[in-house]
């Protein structure tokens, strides 16, 4: 039983990534007819998502430290965040689907993968809060707090995805909300920072609640003048 136990340990990650390449396929398959798309398709597309997606966070994490080799295997969910649309967008155009369907597809696949990512974190004892005030091992529950916030946002904006009511803003909407969450959060995380108190991730929170509010603000201005030519 040990040696099992042992094995789930040291195998965590592989783990939690198999479990939420798995969610992701079930999910495309939930919006195949909107993508067009074969089951096997989704699958390969599920896989690919998960495996694009580790890099993105560890490449971000190795440009996040100015390329210190020492980082290199450092993870930073930021990266996928930020990088993993410019993909969806360059597949979307490849493929000739809808860029806005492509987009809030995968935002389901973003927020299941990166849920598993942070689970994986309480697993390795990695990303920790800072202690609570008076106490000697009690630490605020942030990555807790965060599952919990992939959770409710993927009750929220996932339902609102498959009845398809975002038309494009379902990606932008998380970015927002990301952004505003971690920002929160960021001031009660341990963090080697050479800003004091001011960590990387606020200024990330930062950046992604701007580009999600520049993104949201222009899809509604489009959106907007598509309703006015069908008026006229």
């Amino acid at each position: 039983m040990t040696m099992i136990i042992d094995w789930f340990s040291s195998h965590s990650l592989l783990l939690l990534l198999s479990v939420a390449t798995l969610f992701s396929f079930l999910w495309l398959l939930k919006l195949r007819d909107r993508l067009t798309m074969k089951w096997y398709f989704a699958l390969l597309i599920s896989i690919a998502h998960t495996l694009i997606g580790v890099v993105c966070v560890k490449v971000f994490a190795f440009m996040e430290t100015g390329f210190d080799t020492e980082s290199l295997g450092n993870m930073s969910l930021f990266g996928g965040v930020f990088f993993m649309p410019i993909l969806y967008l360059a597949g979307a155009r490849l493929t000739k689907r809808n860029a806005e369907d492509v987009c809030d597809a995968f935002t389901g696949c973003m927020i299941i993968t990166l849920m598993c990512a942070r689970v994986n974190c309480i697993l390795t004892g990695c990303c920790g809060g800072k202690l609570l005030p008076g106490s000697e091992h009690l630490r605020w529950p942030t990555r807790e707090a965060e599952i919990v916030f992939y959770i409710v946002l993927l009750i929220i904006l996932g339902r609102r995805i498959l009845r398809n009511e975002t038309h494009g803003s379902g990606y932008p909407l998380y970015m927002m909300s990301y952004g505003i969450f971690r920002f929160i959060t960021e001031w009660f995380r341990t963090a080697n920072s050479p800003l004091g108190p001011i960590h990387m991730g606020h200024i990330w929170a930062l950046v992604s609640l701007g580009l999600g509010f520049s993104i949201y603000s222009e899809l509604l201005r489009r959106n907007e003048k598509r309703r006015k030519r069908v008026r006229r």
